[in-house]
């Protein structure tokens, strides 16, 4: 059993009351929200290990919520629950930080084991940190910390973000195929794919990039992957 607080929010009655007795008995600490403002405002102003999102929400939509908090630099897991026919949600979701969905109608069994299983993800012991701290340009980036300037600025960085950022470090110089990617930064997980690992590298320029549009340091290696130098 687990004590982890989980955010829930959801619109409709019976399935907000159902989702949340399914939790609670599974020993989760659930909060509930019904309507997007609310569910915003409780994920800003608590913690939670994870978010469980309805897409289609009175006022904020889920991926409104989804988007505002990733904003912020929260590393909350983040799941979604959307309907068969949203497949744009889910392509929208992933470029805004999304971290699984749950497509509806879904079996009860479904759900908690994609909750178990990202919940589990996050919860590994990080790898040693080969590089602990790499400047370039005006960025600096400690990795012991987490923390990462530019120009004597803190830059928020997701934990993927700061993931990538750190293999990329690690194996400077080298080019690294997307497929290398998804395996040592995302570890294949459900909804990962090449196209993730564009939009990252494409935050990463934008972040971090004197000009994303011309990188100095984020290369694209056509038809292969990605490379970092200095």
């Amino acid at each position: 059993m687990t004590t982890s607080r989980i955010l829930l929010v959801e619109d409709e009655p019976g399935l907000l009351l159902t989702l949340s007795d399914l939790l609670t008995g599974e020993g989760y600490d659930v909060e509930t929200a019904a309507d997007g403002d609310t569910g915003l405002r409780m994920a800003l102003s608590n913690e939670y290990v994870l978010l469980v999102l309805d897409v289609m929400l009175p006022g904020r939509s889920g991926l409104d919520i989804c988007r505002d908090v990733r904003a912020t630099g929260r590393d909350v897991a983040i799941l979604m629950l959307t309907a068969r026919t949203q497949l744009i949600d889910k392509v929208v979701g992933l470029k805004l930080g999304a971290d699984d969905y749950v497509t509806k109608p879904f079996e009860p069994a479904e759900l908690l084991a994609r909750i178990e299983a990202l919940l589990r993800r996050l919860s590994r012991e990080p790898a040693p940190v080969l590089v602990p701290r790499i400047q370039f340009g005006d960025v600096e980036a400690d990795f012991r910390s987490g923390m990462v300037t530019r120009g004597g600025e803190a830059v928020r960085l997701t934990t993927k973000e700061l993931q990538l950022l750190r293999y990329l470090v690690e194996n400077r110089d080298r080019v690294l195929s997307r497929d290398e990617l998804l395996q040592k930064v995302w570890e294949y997980q459900p909804l990962a794919s090449s196209r993730t690992i564009d939009v990252h590298m494409a935050w990463l320029r934008h972040k971090l990039e004197p000009s994303s549009a011309a990188p100095l340091y984020f290369h694209t290696v056509r038809g292969v992957g990605y490379r970092f130098s200095t």
